[in-house]
């Protein structure tokens, strides 16, 4: 319940930190830090405009994504806290509530009928399709490591080894899960949020047709979602043994880093061609991969001549 509570606290900030980083390296005034959260009054405080073409589909897609997003937080431990739905193979079942959201708002696409939709719809379903390969490579070593296959047990296991190997492959799944984090948001360099090109637009035109409370759901259901990455950046770095104190000092810390990181990002690199992002994602399972064979090789459960 824990994650629930803290995931629900830093979504206000993390999506202002993001602007407030892109304002300030670009020399501006720029937004302030609860912009995000007055755009989502706004839009909560206004109506929905539904196509008749559309079906039940389209209206329950982002209640459906809200709340397998919620789902995926459950198994999520919080240092000391452990999760409030724990079992062996939930790393399966949270990888699949994150995915069961994002199939709903695909079929919304294609269910508005629109083409362009539609083709946003392909690119989101091509990119998380080239995505997953290094999630369950990355928690499949995490699996291997601690020998569980549960959230709460594989980072309880993780820390209690007293192998240096442990530090290395916590910083290659840092930098793992900061990349599927930006995919998964449709961050650059694989899409950008702020693009107004209908041709280039992946996420953003899947959601041409909502707007008011349905488009706001949508918006929140994202902001969770780098709290959700932020979670696993926490429990991979930092031993649930560290008092409480620190434990809630260092996740601030890591949001934030993370929030800079993609504010740093946005700003001084350019959108990936369209063509290029596959080779891009193919490359994140290449380093999953790496610190999988990293991994097997420290732990001398593999040999090189």
């Amino acid at each position: 319940m824990v994650s629930i509570v803290i995931a629900l606290v830093f979504a206000i900030l993390f999506p202002g930190v993001i602007l407030r980083t892109k304002s300030i390296l670009a020399g501006r005034k720029g937004p302030g830090l609860f912009q995000p959260m007055k755009d989502l009054s706004v839009l909560f405080r206004k109506g929905s405009v539904i196509s008749s073409t559309t079906s039940f589909i389209f209206k329950m897609a982002p209640s459906a994504g809200l709340a397998s997003v919620l789902c995926a937080i459950l198994v999520l431990p919080f240092g000391p806290y452990h999760a409030l739905i724990s079992f062996n193979g939930d790393i399966v079942f949270f990888a699949y509530m994150l995915a069961v959201g994002k199939f709903f708002l695909i079929i919304a696409a294609l269910d508005t009928g629109s083409a362009f939709e539609g083709m946003g719809a392909n690119r989101e379903a091509l990119f998380s399709l080239l995505t997953e390969p290094a999630f369950f490579i990355l928690v499949g070593t995490l699996a291997m490591l601690t020998g569980f296959t549960s959230f709460d047990n594989i980072f309880t296991g993780l820390f209690a080894s007293d192998n240096s190997y442990v530090l290395i492959y916590s910083v290659l799944s840092v930098f793992i899960l900061a990349q599927i984090m930006q995919v998964e948001n449709s961050r650059l360099p694989v899409d950008d949020p702020k693009t107004h090109l209908e041709l280039t637009m992946v996420h953003e035109v899947m959601i041409l047709d909502y707007c008011g409370f349905d488009k706001a759901i949508i918006h929140v259901t994202s902001y969770l979602k780098y709290i959700v990455y932020s979670l696993l950046v926490f429990d991979v770095l930092v031993p649930e043994t560290w008092s409480d104190g620190y434990q809630f000092l260092l996740f601030a810390a890591t949001v934030f880093a993370l929030a800079i990181w993609v504010g740093i990002i946005e700003s001084f690199r350019a959108r990936n061609k369209m063509a290029n992002n596959t080779a891009y994602l193919f490359t994140i399972s290449s380093i999953a991969l790496l610190a999988f064979v990293v991994v097997l090789i420290l732990t001398e459960k593999m040999t090189v001549l």
